[in-house]
């Protein structure tokens, strides 16, 4: 009898409950969207961060780490390379050279990571000859040949075809230099990456350096993601002189955003819910007052406070079961059109997201475990808006709400 009153009730106004049931509609979709939108940018980061830049773990020499000086490689790298690849949890992996110098052109000179490749395992690793977009991709047999970033290049002023030359400290801290040619121009949506780096053949970068066939990195892809911790902690115990490095010690900022998703999800819903909830108090307040005679009158005839309590609160949780279905299903249509054909955001923010990492197509992602936890923390902002009034209502003298013009 309660639930038909209650629902009666609040269409005796029904502009007033449909501008509260459109707000937490539009407040639902909205919030839902932002959550997809902030995980779909997390989860394109994370895989094209270990899909194309970092892989899932990457070893090196301990000291490395501290300064890129040349003179620490991996010791007995080819043997190590060996038996990883005799691992099945290991899908691929690339053995580079790394070093930081200066790379001139007759217009200017600028600062830059080189590195040096393994030209068919670090296509494999990370598609990078995808990223060419002028030239072609290095082979194997290429001699002083360079692939350069878009955004580098033009700082440098060169072309395809021109030369540039690299100077750097060799392992002995003696000032080498080379000229290679440019070979291929690629553009990235890491500007970081776009305005650093520099890709030579890794035989040429250690012949200069005078470490022939040693190399300072090994960048690992795991044929199982959830496998990456049990991983290195193996790898740890096996080869305790090397530093061993996953995903999340190499990009922390990444392991830290991850981590982060629940609370980015209560900070984002508790923020709506909080507007949503006062226009529910506001609303349910309204109708108590309009109706103080009529309250005066059923509490007059024997109806408690408890009972009444719960009309009110019927009427307010009513509310909120009609509009969240509906907000929850606009924003899941919404999520999965985008999350299928992407926001393009490149004529707006492409710069800006390239400086953090990030593509400017972004595909909003929302795992229905937290449409259900959406939903339960808007039941529960409907339980607690539905106090006040409440309770306000069962406060009432109903000799002088009955007499109450």
């Amino acid at each position: 009898m309660l639930f038909i009153i209650a629902w009666k009730n609040i269409w005796r106004n029904k502009t007033r409950s449909l501008v509260v049931i459109i707000s937490v509609m539009l407040g639902l979709w909205m919030g839902a969207f932002l959550l997809s939108y902030i995980f779909g940018m997390i989860d394109q980061r994370l895989k094209d961060a270990i899909g194309n830049e970092i892989s899932h773990l990457q070893i090196h020499h301990p000291k490395h780490s501290d300064d890129h000086d040349p003179q620490y490689f991996i010791p007995k790298s080819r043997q190590l390379i060996a038996d990883l690849e005799k691992n099945d949890s290991v899908k691929i992996l690339s053995g580079r050279v790394l070093v930081d110098g200066m790379v001139a052109s007759p217009a200017k000179s600028l600062g830059a990571r080189i590195i040096g490749i393994n030209v068919k395992k670090e296509d494999q690793l990370t598609q990078f000859a995808k990223n060419i977009v002028e030239g072609e991709f290095l082979k194997d047999s290429d001699k002083n040949k360079i692939i350069i970033g878009r955004k580098l290049a033009d700082k440098l002023k060169v072309k395809l075809r021109n030369k540039v030359v690299l100077t750097f400290q060799d392992h002995e801290a003696n000032i080498v230099a080379g000229a290679f040619r440019i070979k291929g121009i690629f553009k990235s949506y890491n500007s970081t990456l776009e305005n650093n780096n520099l890709y030579v053949t890794a035989s040429d970068l250690s012949n200069l350096l005078d470490i022939s066939g040693e190399i300072h990195e090994i960048a690992i892809l795991l044929n199982e993601a959830d496998h990456v911790d049990p991983f290195v902690s193996q790898l740890r115990a096996d080869y305790e002189s090397l530093s061993i490095e996953g995903w999340k010690e190499l990009a922390p900022e990444l392991g830290l955003m991850i981590e982060s998703l629940d609370q980015y999800m209560i900070i984002f819903l508790t923020i709506i819910l909080l507007a949503i909830s006062f226009g529910i108090v506001n609303t349910m307040l309204m109708a108590v007052l309009e109706r103080v005679r009529e309250i005066g009158m059923l509490m007059a005839i024997g109806m408690n406070s408890i009972r009444l309590f719960m009309m009110i609160f019927l009427e307010t949780l009513l509310l909120v079961l009609v509009a969240s279905p509906i907000g929850l299903l606009l924003a899941h249509f919404t999520i999965s059109y985008l999350g299928e054909h992407g926001m393009d955001l490149s004529g707006i923010y492409q710069e800006g997201y390239a400086s953090y990492g990030f593509k400017p197509i972004i595909y909003p992602k929302l795992e229905t475990v937290y449409y259900l936890r959406i939903m339960v923390l808007v039941m529960i902002t409907a339980v607690l808006a539905s106090i006040y009034p409440a309770i306000s209502a069962i406060r009432l003298d109903p000799v002088k709400a009955i007499r109450k013009i």
